[in-house]
């Protein structure tokens, strides 16, 4: 039988005749289009799996009537049914059950290929916004040429998955009469909550994939870099590649030359960018400064600028970090990233420090939930004394601006109080200087709240003040957020006695191992119960550090300002039960699987602590136990619901029921035997 023929020769003429006669300046597959734009294709891996030479069949800019560029990106191909391939969600389906490429499905789908050719558009350049566009066809039983169209709007906003905007039959949207409309009908594409959150959940698995070929490669490949080095090299490249809309354009990987002139070595370069972002930024002098300095450190030896083979080690670790990260934070995702990063990075190197084996950073829905605790709102002013890479306060941060985007109805309104929560109402402490770096970094990538992310030992160097800006100033904290390291003074409640001490009232949450509140942390408990109530005690899964620890945790929830009394009653919650399953497989695909409502149960969890039983679904009253404590003990703080062991009357008549079936059973068992005995 004969291979069907290809008609894309005639597709493209069709569809490029289209835009000739709207007088379209488009370029072919192998015409330029722009300097940046040609190198985030060339840059990006192929169709193939291979490196680079990406070629859209046709490709063009178009501004709207906002003067804002929009890349437009179109793929043609010449069978029936290659128009789009999509998964079980409806999404185009570029990736496998995996999260690796899918590059069979990208190859052979229009809409597929030009949506990951979207995809190298937001990965290497500054546009957020780009439309792929896919044609196909085929020519029926009279020799008629048959097509359709699929237009997709790919963005940060969906996360480069996706969203198709209409059906179309011709490409005339793209008339300069017809696109400002077209463009209104984008802006108006809206992602479901439900949606957001499977693709975030996607994003972060392929974030974590990664992140270990990244590590590995650099780990095999690059010598001479210590685990301070590699952290501070990859936040570098990442704020040096962030830019500044219309004030500073982001590094690119070709204005890297490898020099060995004195100030134009590749790590002057950065630096140079470094210095540039954050003077837009805005960022306080001193907190500036700081960086630079920390990071100058590391960008400026002679060994890393060291030019072999025409390339500095520098330039190809600086290449590897924005190839295999690039995407994903460019596209904002409210997740902790520097802190998956972080783990990632001690996860399997040796530790250099005894210090670090202690730092175990919390899980995204984690810290979400501690925020939720601790009743974060747009108001809250927000602190942690041991803040590892910021997760807790990018939590706590996101829930403020979430709060404050559903109270606020004013855009100017609503602009403002942004940057105040940004600015002044988040405080972190770190005393280890690369971690604190992760910190800062994931500060600036959330939204820069980097302001008062403060380098000094929460437990002896700290005050109470902001730590840039108003320096004068109490910080006004009433939410306190902690995982503290669980080798520091009773298992880290010392940072809790401090941290509660300094504050007036509000509310805390914090997770920290259990043996805290059953008798490793006597006294400082009993001093935090004269000036704070116990709220909850929280027994959490045994296994929610599965792969970084094996502790047993508790959250404990207070409230500030008032001193505990005997009678107060404390909500024992077991949630050893949460409803994910967790794996710690190397090669695993995900590793954090939700079989048993866990969203929901989390919510459960938080109106359970504030409102009482009246909120049990998911769990019973052999979950939950409203119990008391003895604020002069101070060791028990992990009490259980009390197993009553009275019978009750439904008892013994069940007892009495069994006991009558077992006897019964008894009696004909030896009547049958009796019968046989006898022959009958």
């Amino acid at each position: 039988m004969a291979k069907m023929q290809s008609v894309e020769p005639n597709i493209a003429d069709l569809a490029n005749g289209w835009l000739r006669s709207y007088k379209l300046n488009y370029k072919l597959e192998q015409e330029g289009l722009s300097s940046d734009i040609d190198q985030a294709l060339n840059d990006y891996f192929s169709k193939n799996g291979g490196t680079g030479g990406n070629r859209p069949d046709a490709k063009l800019l178009l501004k709207d009537k906002t003067l804002s560029e929009y890349p437009i990106l179109i793929e043609y191909k010449g069978y029936k049914d290659r128009l789009v391939k999509l998964d079980g969600y409806g999404k185009v389906a570029n990736k496998t059950a995996k999260n690796l490429p899918d590059f069979k499905a990208i190859n052979s789908y229009a809409v597929n290929g030009a949506v990951h050719y979207a995809n190298a558009i937001l990965h290497y350049t500054s546009y957020t916004d780009v439309i792929a566009i896919g044609m196909t066809g085929y020519k029926d039983a009279a020799g008629n040429l048959q097509y359709e169209i699929g237009v997709y709007y790919v963005s940060k906003s969906n996360f480069g998955v996706g969203q198709k905007v209409d059906d179309y039959t011709d490409l005339s949207f793209l008339k300069k009469d017809n696109f400002d409309g077209f463009i209104e009908k984008v802006k108006r594409l809206r992602l479901s909550p439900e949606e957001i959150e499977k693709l975030r959940e996607r994003r972060e698995q392929e974030i974590n994939v990664s992140l270990v070929k990244l590590n590995n490669d650099i780990y095999q490949n690059e010598k001479g870099l210590s685990e301070r080095d590699r952290v501070y090299l990859v936040a570098a490249s990442i704020i040096a590649t962030l830019g500044v809309p219309d004030k500073v354009k982001p590094l690119e990987k070709s204005e890297l030359r490898s020099s060995t002139e004195n100030e134009s070595r590749d790590g002057d370069i950065i630096l140079r960018k470094i210095k540039a972002f954050l003077n837009e930024k805005k960022l306080p002098p001193e907190k500036r400064e700081l960086i630079v300095r920390t990071l100058q450190n590391t960008l400026t030896t002679d060994n890393i600028n060291k030019v072999e083979n025409g390339e500095s080690q520098l330039k190809r670790v600086f290449t590897k970090i924005v190839d295999d990260l690039g995407i994903y934070y460019k596209i904002g995702l409210s997740t902790d990233f520097t802190g998956k990063l972080f783990n990632e990075m001690y996860s399997w190197l040796g530790f250099s420090q005894d210090k670090l084996n202690d730092v175990v950073l919390t899980p995204s829905y984690v810290a979400t939930l501690l925020a939720k605790l601790a009743r974060v709102n747009m108001d809250s002013y927000v602190w942690d004394f041991a803040t590892g890479s910021a997760g807790l306060l990018v939590a706590s941060m996101n829930e403020m601006l979430i709060d404050a985007k559903e109270k606020i109805k004013s855009p100017d309104r609503l602009a403002l109080k942004s940057a105040e929560i940004k600015a002044n109402q988040l405080l972190g402490l770190e005393i280890l200087s690369e971690v604190y770096m992760l910190a800062i970094l994931n500060m600036i990538l959330m939204g820069d709240g980097s302001s008062n992310i403060i380098n000094k030992d929460s437990l002896k160097e700290f005050n109470g003040n902001y730590g840039f800006g108003k320096t004068a100033e109490k910080f006004p904290a009433d939410a306190f957020v902690l995982n503290p390291p669980y080798s520091a003074p009773g298992n880290g409640m010392v940072f809790v006695e401090k941290a509660l001490e300094m504050m007036s009232k509000g509310y805390a949450a914090i997770i920290i191992q259990n043996s805290a509140g059953s008798g490793k942390a006597v006294e400082y408990n009993k001093r935090i119960l004269k000036h704070s109530t116990l709220l909850a005690s929280i027994k959490m899964p045994v296994d929610l550090f599965i792969g970084k620890s094996s502790v047993q945790t508790n959250i404990y929830v207070f409230r500030v300002g008032e001193a505990h009394q005997k009678d107060d009653v404390v909500r024992f919650i077991d949630f050893s039960v949460d409803g994910y399953t967790r794996t710690n497989r190397k090669k695993a695909s995900v590793n954090l699987r939700d079989t048993n409502h866990a969203k929901e149960r989390y919510a459960e969890l938080v109106d359970l602590v504030r409102f009482g039983k009246s909120k049990l679904h998911y769990y019973t009253e052999r979950e939950f136990y409203e119990g008391t404590i003895d604020p002069e003990n101070g060791a028990d703080w992990n009490q259980t619901a009390p197993i009553d062991t009275k019978p009750t009357l439904d008892d013994f008549k069940k007892t009495v029921r069994d006991y009558l079936a077992w006897e019964v059973s008894t009696v004909i068992k030896n009547q049958d035997k009796e019968d046989d005995r006898l022959g009958k």
